[in-house]
């Protein structure tokens, strides 16, 4: 058994354990949870390494860590609440209750079409401060005045930052309350999960790290083409292409995502504080009918959106704000035709499964690189399939 990893593992599920302990042992770890429910029964929830670089503070149970894009589904979670209660329609226009939202000839934009990244808004128009982003309302409304990228509807590409002010307003308008606030009143008040941290959640949380890649890179074949990832990594750092206006603008500031400003806010597409036992308990919710219907997830998990993504040069694949097996959401072929959920960036992922009765998290807070293949969670996923 490793020193460095700690916590509960049900014998059937050795395998996690293994292959998380393996992570350590090769340095692609510097601290990081995982854990997996099935049914209402935990049988993963191992912990291991460390929080704080800088200082060397442990990883402990409770150790919280920003998730980035995991945030998503949370969001989404709460958006289709609003629409099960029957606040809005999903397929109906949003200028039914954003009725400025139909200016640059978006009037036939549906929240559908917000929740599944075919909006066309991938990206603010100008450069915005952390401190500027902090307000969702004055975001959204910035985001309403812009003209599209595309006819909405017509194509899909991944709204990285400005997901979680489109969506998120849906949540803002039609309950009165902020994404993170609706969350933790609805169906978090008992999980360590935060959209808009506390200061005492900041300061125990795991600081990011970024990632020294030792022998990580032998992974990049198996996940692309060495063409792809020469045209990913171009795309990435071209401060013209999508790809980088959608993900770093908003910028962090100073800090990176370790930023108070940014971690107080809780940007609703990426920022939510967790610990990875809170985020397999949410999927553990949404899968068992306790946060949505049923009938609601299953149409919710049904494809609005796939083929080639404009933002992430891949193929992508979105019901209404999960992501669903393609590309960008590496899947076990067991889980291929039911799982969903969504990653984050630097590797991170929640997962939920209703065939399989399976919620997996996995939080690390050493950075992982994408463009070289990080399969870390894609590793422990197919060890959990595996176990079942």
């Amino acid at each position: 058994m490793s020193s460095t990893v700690q916590g509960h593992c049900d014998p059937a599920f050795a395998g996690v354990r293994e292959v998380f302990e393996r992570h350590f042992a090769e340095g692609r770890e510097l601290g990081a949870a995982v854990a997996v429910h099935v049914g209402d029964r935990k049988v993963v929830d191992l912990w291991g390494g460390v929080a704080d670089r800088r200082t060397g503070r442990a990883w402990l149970p409770d150790t919280p860590c920003f998730a980035f894009s995991c945030t998503k589904a949370v969001t989404a979670a709460a958006a289709l609440l609003l629409a099960e209660r029957g606040a809005y329609e999903v397929d109906g226009p949003v200028t039914a209750w954003w009725p400025e939202f139909g200016a640059g000839g978006k009037d036939g934009a549906t929240a559908a079409h917000l929740l599944s990244h075919q909006v066309g808004l991938p990206a603010f128009a100008r450069p915005v401060s952390a401190e500027e982003a902090a307000d969702a309302a004055a975001c959204a409304a910035e985001l309403a005045a812009q003209k599209p990228e595309w006819t909405p509807g017509d194509a899909h590409g991944y709204h990285a930052l400005t997901y979680g002010w489109l969506a998120g307003e849906i949540v803002r308008r039609l309950s009165g309350r902020t994404v993170g606030a609706f969350v933790k009143d609805e169906f978090a008040r008992g999980l360590d999960l935060w959209i808009g941290s506390p200061g005492d959640v900041i300061e125990r949380a795991a600081k990011l790290s970024a990632g020294r890649r030792t022998g990580a890179g032998a992974d990049a074949p198996r996940a692309a083409g060495h063409d792809l990832l020469k045209r990913l990594a171009e795309a990435y750092t071209d401060p013209q292409s999508m790809m980088n206006r959608s993900m770093n603008n908003p910028h962090p500031g100073k800090g990176g995502y370790n930023n108070p400003v940014v971690l107080r806010a809780g940007w609703p597409a990426a920022g939510m504080i967790t610990t990875a036992p809170a985020l397999a308990g949410f999927y553990r919710d949404l899968v068992a009918g306790r946060i949505l219907r049923p009938d609601t997830l299953r149409d919710a998990l049904r494809p609005r959106a796939g083929g080639p993504d404009r933002t992430l040069l891949v193929d992508s694949a979105f019901g209404l704000g999960f992501m669903r097996p393609s590309q960008t959401f590496f899947t076990p072929k067991q889980g291929r035709a039911s799982a969903f959920g969504h990653t984050g960036a630097g590797g991170s992922i929640g997962l939920g499964d209703p065939d399989a009765g399976l919620a997996l998290a996995y939080l690390p807070n050493l950075m992982g690189d994408q463009a070289s293949g990080d399969l870390r969670a894609f590793r422990l996923t197919q060890a959990a399939y595996a176990s079942l």
